[in-house]
């Protein structure tokens, strides 16, 4: 029996199969069975990419609050800049530097024993009559911001390049599916097939591209957002709330208030000096630190799935047919 004749059979007793193409099907392929195959697809690679994420952006184990110094705290909760405020605050503190009211640095005093890099860099810089917008440019500074990075990546703290492009080469998979989806829905209109469903799961899956390469722009480790965790519990009475008194708690203490609340830390510290030397009060700490890293949004795969489950279950797509029938909403 040819397979025309099967499936006028199956039609004439009431029977239609979802994977039987129908004649004039798009590709001869139903689009209830095209969208169903799309829909696990963009979700096997969505969890693929998760679970490759996770294993890469785990982190050193055993990593503990104890082993970070103030500067690293402030490079995983907001990057470079939070790390320059918060060697600003240890100076201050300690009356190395100060502002001008030309909102330049310049050295108020000695350079203190026991300072990083990146503090004899800033204090070296603030002898140039620097802004503080400007630190990051000159080439000193950079380079002991470079120094942080490598050590903290060295130490499991933070994800590496290699690790962020590794993290991203599921983007070319998800592409090709974004790409595929497109395709089906010019080929299914052009063919006069309802595409609503595979429209929207294309969108989704767009959507889940732009995820995959947001979520590799992941700075600390999972283990460094653990440790975090830790510090903030350690050091909440230095937050701005509690009105420190960093007087009392010394270069140190200015030091870790600001590493762990950001600029407005260093306005609670000294107000004067913060606004001569234009530092940014909103610029909080945070910003990689602050949530859960490695996560994946599943937001776009539960979508396509219900897509998936309203086009089975026969619903009604905008525009075309019902999506029993052999067009399908998948074009």
């Amino acid at each position: 029996m040819r397979p025309q004749d099967l499936y006028s059979l199956l039609e004439q007793r009431g029977v239609q199969s979802m994977t039987l193409a129908a004649p004039g099907d798009t590709w001869g392929i139903p689009g209830t069975t095209f969208l169903l195959y799309y829909v696990v697809a963009v979700f096997a690679v969505l969890v693929l990419a998760a679970v490759h994420r996770r294993s890469l952006f785990a982190g050193a184990s055993g990593v503990t609050a104890a082993g970070l110094g103030a500067q690293q705290i402030a490079y995983l909760n907001g990057g470079n800049k939070i790390a320059v405020y918060t060697s600003l605050a240890g100076l201050r503190a300690s009356g190395a530097v100060s502002s001008s009211p030309a909102a330049t640095l310049v050295q108020s005093g000695p350079m203190p024993s026991g300072l990083t890099p990146l503090d004899q860099a800033i204090y070296h810089a603030a002898g140039r009559n620097y802004r503080v917008r400007d630190l990051s440019g000159d080439q000193w500074v950079a380079q002991a911001l470079i120094q942080l990075r490598e050590s903290l990546e060295r130490n499991g703290l933070v994800v590496t390049t290699a690790q962020r492009s590794a993290a991203r080469l599921w983007m070319a998979p998800m592409a090709v599916l974004v790409l595929i989806g497109i395709v089906r829905a010019n080929a299914g209109s052009d063919n006069g097939k309802p595409i609503t469903y595979i429209v929207l799961a294309t969108f989704f899956a767009a959507v889940a591209t732009y995820s995959i390469w947001k979520q590799a722009k992941t700075v600390p480790t999972r283990a460094a957002t653990k440790a975090m965790r830790e510090v903030r519990r350690t050091y909440k009475y230095l937050a701005p709330s509690q009105a420190p008194s960093f007087a009392t708690y010394g270069a140190t203490g200015a030091a870790l208030g600001v590493a762990l609340y950001g600029g407005m830390s260093l306005y609670a510290m000294d107000p004067a000096f913060a606004a001569e030397a234009e530092i940014q009060r909103n610029a909080a700490a945070g910003g990689y630190a602050g949530g859960s890293s490695g996560g994946t949004s599943c937001g776009a795969a539960s979508s396509c799935s219900s897509s998936s489950s309203s086009c089975s279950s026969g619903s009604s797509c905008g525009g075309g047919g019902g999506c029993g029938g052999g067009g399908g909403c998948g074009g």
